[in-house]
Parts: C-alpha cells; structure tokens; sequence
C-alpha cells in the first residue's frame, strides 16, 4: 500500500520543543541587561516561534490583546492591541513583535461572532476571525441566494462598521469525505490524519470527525478487512474529529506523514498561527500547501454547524477529508474537515485544530514509547526519559547534540533543560545554550538566551550562569557516559 513503500529520501525535520524553549528566552529578563533604552527592534522569528510568543504575550496582555498573525515574508510577529497603554505596548515591543493598533477587541469580534451564529446560521456560510483586518471575515457559498443572501447581509451590516465584512466563495461547503493514506468505511473513502497513542498506551489514529460518525469500521484497502474502530467521534458541533485505534495492539503507530517520495517525522502538535505556511496532504489530490487565514472559523454545512475551525486558502476535494495538515519543521496542526472549491479554481478548506482534538479524546501524538524519545545511549547515571520526544518527561531536544541534554539525536535525562544547539549536558540553556549538568544526579538547570548555566555534584546547587536563567535544584539528571539516544516519535500515515 502506498504508506509502507519504501520513500526514495526521508527528512527529519527539527523539533518544536527547541523553538518554543527559545520564545519563552526571549520574555525572560536579562540578568545582566543594559541599563539603557530597552531593545525595542521587531526580532525574526520563525512561524513555530512566533505562535509561542503570541501564546505568551496573550495571556500577559489581557484584554489590551486583539489577535496576532505572522508576517512570514519580514519573519515578523504582529500584535494587534487596543487602547493606549503604553506599558503594554513597550511590553509586547520588547518581547520582540510589532505591535499595531486596531478598533476591535477580542471581546467585540468574538460577540460579533455569537450574533452570526445567532441571526445568520444559513448552510452555506462560514465565518472566522481574520486579525490581519482586524474583523470577521463572513463567506458564503453559491447556494446562498435571495432571501437568505439579504438575511446574511443584513446581519453584517448590523453589527457595526468595520467589524465584519462578507464575501462570496466560487464553490459549495461539503465535508471532504469519499475519502494521507487512504480509508475505507461504510462505503465512505476517507484520509488519515495523524497517528497516535491512547491514554492507556494503545495505538491509533485521529480524522475527521464526519468519517468517524459515518461508520465503526474502517480499513486500509477498499473492501478490506478492518483494521481499526472509531472510539470518539465529533460532528457536527464543537470540532470535526474522531479517534479510532487499530483492532491488532501490535500496530506500530509512528509519527510520520508519507507524502509519496518523502517521509515527513511529526514531532509535535501545534497552534495555528495566520500567516503561518501549512502543508496538506490528502488520499484524493496528494500534497499542497498553502497559507492559514482564519482561526476560530464556524462553518455551516448541510448537516450542521461545527466551531472551532482553522481556515485556510490550501485546496481540498472529496476523500482528502481527515488528512494531515502540518508544517515544513514537522508540527501536527489540522485535520481536514471541508471547504468549498477545487484544486483547480481554488477555494477555502477548514481544518479541525490538532491540539483541541487530542485534549478531547485523551491522546498524543505518535507512539507511546517513542513520545520520550528513548534510543541508544541514552543519558546518564540516574537520567530517564531521554531524547527529543513530544511527550518525554521535560526530555531536552534540539539539533545533533551528544552526551546528554539538548541535541536531536541526543540523550537526556529527567527534566533536563533544552537548546537550539546545546552540546554535551543534561542542563539546558536557552537558543545556542552551552549549559551543563555534571555529576550522578545533577541540579535542573535554568532556561537563558545564551545561559551558561550549570548543575553540578551530587544533589547539587545550580549555579546561575552568564545571561542564564537561575539554575535550580534538583536529582535525575546526570551526564550520560556517551549518550546518543535517538528521539523518536511522530505522527503520520505509516500506522496501516
């Protein structure tokens, strides 16, 4: 079948753990910070850093806080407040985004929603939250005619101006389903979406959830014998996803995405970000990709309406519903739900959020065992759950390290820190961080933008490095003799 051929080359992308070590460095405060004018300079990001960033300033933000998106052509994350604090603003400038002044808040969009739903829930329509305009971007299909076009407009033009506008789509929202790999129910042909492991260990995977409402049983060839059961399933609603795990226990669920000469290791679920670059993978039409327009889109399909959604302008078509939607550096970010259009005239397509669907049916991504990223080697005398795992007990990770903490590829212990390009310890530092843990049970090092932090002894003290966060206490985190343990653990289309 086509997901277990063998691919002419694999890429390993790096993980998301290292990008969102380095978002958090950058709001920590310098221990040795100048005393002159803060940096106030829009810093470049990459789009996983810059959706942990707009997590962070959100909450530290408050109500001032009105959206965010990525520009990814200045690599620039763009902040969008309302108000006139300027405390607040320094405080954004200083984390490194632009920061953009708007009329509507948070609250106002999000009631602004609430009054769609309430006057203007006509098949055919969709809505999301587009902070690039800083309003309610209102879509609607071909079907949408006469009175309920009036209907819909009016109710636009209701909640005030600048809040919402309204748009015509070429196409007709319809769920995706017929049918990564393809699946098999029901006399429905669906995509898989990502693999993963149960609460209680066992493998599967998750898709779309009008696939998963149409039929129990699925399997991996058309009038096959089934090879999983759908556990959980949502639509429509609050979500479009389902759960199903594979009836044989022994199934290696591995976190990859094949998309057909390569192979694509997932390493994490993400946030979506607008302006974030995504890439889509179906059983019907294959690979595109495209750019994330919206979040927190409502479509109104024929068989009901589902909230929550991710918005984008990437093209789908009947059987890619379920399917992966991800990122170039391995993030799991949608599954596909439905859209209108084609991948010849184009159109939009809606994704259910991975993170909110693995919070709902109690999953991870990629397989159990692997989620620590335990290989060879390993870290040290007392270390555990090594490597660069999405799931490994505060595991380090970063790229190609040895002998312990940050590293793809490399071994560490318990709760050991993380680096972009850490070398030789357990102790992490922030971005290109050289902190080391020493000892058999070296203290839990802090997180700095460059910290030379160090735990050492036994049961030692941490010792505050140069521009490190505090060094802390701590056991479990030794210096592997030579560790080499090999992260593993992924999502994907690999599971049939």
């Amino acid at each position: 079948m086509s997901h277990k051929r063998i691919p002419k080359r694999k890429l390993v992308f790096a993980g998301g753990g290292a990008a969102a070590i380095a978002a958090a460095a950058i709001l920590l405060p310098n221990a040795n910070a100048s005393q002159d004018a803060p940096d106030t300079s829009p810093k470049a990001l990459s789009a996983a850093s810059a959706s942990d960033l707009a997590s962070q300033l959100a909450s530290q933000l408050g109500e001032a806080f009105a959206g965010s998106y990525y520009d990814k052509d200045k690599q620039q994350l763009v902040i969008n407040v309302v108000g006139d604090n300027n405390k607040i603003e320094l405080r954004a400038q200083e984390a490194g985004a632009v920061v953009r002044n708007v009329k509507n808040s948070t609250a106002q969009l999000k009631s602004a929603s609430q009054t769609l739903k309430q006057q203007a829930t006509i098949p055919g329509t969709a809505w999301s939250v587009d902070p690039k305009t800083n309003q309610i971007q209102v879509t609607a299909d071909r079907t949408v005619t006469d009175e309920n076009w009036t209907k819909l407009e009016s109710t636009v033009q209701s909640l005030g101006q600048d809040v919402a506008r309204v748009k015509r789509s070429q196409g007709e929202f319809t769920t995706f389903a017929e049918g990564g790999d393809a699946i098999f129910g029901g006399g429905a042909r669906c995509s898989l979406g990502f693999n993963v492991t149960t609460q209680d260990g066992a493998p599967g995977f998750i898709t779309a959830g009008h696939c998963g409402v149409a039929t129990e049983a699925w399997s991996d060839a058309q009038d096959g014998e089934p090879v999983a059961t759908i556990q959980a399933a949502t639509f429509p609603g609050e979500g479009d996803f389902a759960l199903a795990t594979y009836d044989d226990a022994a199934t290696e669920a591995t976190s990859t995405v094949n998309t057909g000469d390569q192979v694509v290791d997932i390493n994490a679920a993400v946030e979506a970000q607008v302006g974030q670059d995504v890439i889509r993978m179906g059983s019907t039409t294959g690979l595109n990709d495209g750019t994330v327009t919206g979040l927190d889109a409502t479509v109104n399909y024929a068989e009901g309406t589902v909230t929550g959604l991710i918005q984008t302008d990437v093209c789908a078509e009947p059987g890619d519903s379920g399917g992966p939607l991800f990122t170039a550096d391995g993030g799991a970010v949608g599954l596909t739900s439905g859209g209108s259009g084609d991948c010849t005239v184009g159109g939009e397509t809606f994704f259910q959020p991975v993170t909110t669907a693995l919070a709902a049916v109690g999953a991870q991504i990629g397989a159990g065992d692997a989620g620590g990223g335990a290989g060879e080697g390993g870290a040290g005398d007392e270390g555990a759950n090594a490597g660069a795992g999405d799931e490994g007990a505060n595991a380090g990770a970063g790229d190609e390290g040895l002998n312990g903490g940050a590293g793809e590829e490399g071994g560490a212990g318990a709760n050991a820190g993380a680096g972009d390009e850490g070398l030789n310890g357990g102790a992490g530092a922030g971005d290109q961080g050289q902190g080391q843990g020493q000892g058999d049970a070296g203290a839990n090092a802090g997180i700095g933008d460059q910290g030379q932090g160090q735990g050492q002894g036994d049961n030692g003290e941490g010792v505050v490095g140069n521009n490190g966060g505090a060094a802390g206490n701590g056991n479990d985190n030794g210096v592997g003799d030579a560790g080499n343990g090999s992260g593993n653990g992924s999502a994907s289309n690999n599971g049939f």
